[in-house]
């Protein structure tokens, strides 16, 4: 009899467990997202961050808590910014550009990182390599070997002329794209000038760089803190048109703005594949395991109408390899 007592007790409490965990709530994931824009500028590659969740079937606010985190263009805010986010015990932060990725790295070794956007994360000391990035920094990169080369050959083809060509590039982040570019440089007998721009305020200093070397083209490295700043771009394109140069640019919103060409990977597609990394360390793989991804989509987009007002004739078979034309 006593034994049958203790049996009852035993599936008792067995039962009591199993009903207290089913009435625990289950916890819903917490992701941190940071970046060096303003809220509206970066509103694309939230939505497409957000598209990319929807599509792995997570809702923000049901299954899913997203904390959205924007430094406004100022660097200075990005650790304080990433500082709060861990102090929310986040289970993964995501992240782009250089300045906010090493503020997220600095600020925590533990917290996963996902890269939606990046230069070289090699060079810039973010992971130990592609393959196997170490640490818990993983994601996206725009690294590509000929992006680079490529705006420069463009460049020539629709310009056969050009010579002295300006770089827009932030030199730390840039080291192994313009030591490409220089190699293709040399090949198309092409000099180029390297003003430094990191950030909107040094557009004057490159500008008044541009006019006294005179260049007679003009290169953008990516840089987002000038890409994703409307007031910037404006500034870059007005320039171009007063000078009455070709340019290529690393993203097409310069082109919209008027900027003759843009080459580069697909920015958008490159944010809702990093809702994949996120839903993997979600599901438990760890940042130091997942292969750091390369590019896979690239855009071409041509303004015919900012050829047009500076003189200058798109030849058809540069043309025809545009995956998008502003006429």
């Amino acid at each position: 009899m006593h034994k049958v007592i203790l049996w009852l007790v035993a599936i008792f409490l067995v039962g009591a467990v199993e009903v207290a965990d089913a009435q625990q709530p289950k916890k819903v994931p917490r992701i941190g997202y940071l970046t060096s824009a303003a809220a509206a500028i970066a509103l694309p590659n939230s939505e497409a961050f957000r598209e990319g969740l929807r599509q792995l079937g997570y809702v923000e606010g049901k299954n899913i808590i997203i904390e959205w985190r924007y430094a406004e263009g100022k660097s200075e805010r990005l650790s304080e910014l990433a500082a709060e986010l861990i102090s929310l015990n986040v289970d993964v932060i995501v992240t782009a550009s250089t300045p906010a990725i090493r503020a997220v790295q600095q600020a925590t070794k533990t917290i996963p990182i996902v890269m939606a956007n990046v230069g070289d994360p090699v060079a810039q000391g973010f992971i130990t390599s592609l393959a196997r990035p170490g640490g818990n920094v993983t994601g996206l990169t725009n690294l590509s070997p000929d992006v680079s080369t490529k705006r420069l050959e463009l460049l020539k083809e629709v310009s056969p002329k050009v010579f002295r060509v300006a770089v827009f590039s932030n030199a730390p982040q840039h080291g192994p794209a313009m030591g490409n570019m220089e190699t293709a440089a040399q090949s198309l007998r092409v000099q180029l000038l390297r003003p430094e721009v990191r950030v909107p305020d040094d557009l004057e200093r490159a500008f008044e760089m541009v006019t006294r070397e005179r260049a007679d083209a003009l290169v953008t490295m990516p840089n987002p803190l000038i890409r994703l700043d409307k007031s910037a771009r404006v500034r870059v394109v007005t320039f171009i048109f007063k000078r009455r140069i070709p340019s290529i640019h690393e993203g097409q919103e310069y082109v919209n703005a008027g900027g003759l060409m843009s080459y580069g990977p697909n920015e958008s597609s490159n944010y809702r594949r990093a809702a994949i990394y996120v839903d993997k360390i979600l599901k438990g793989a760890k940042a130091a395991d997942l292969p750091v991804e390369q590019p896979m989509k690239f855009e071409f987009v041509i303004n015919l109408k900012t050829a047009k007002q500076i003189g200058l004739t798109i030849p058809p078979n540069v043309l025809a390899r545009a995956d998008k034309v502003i006429k």
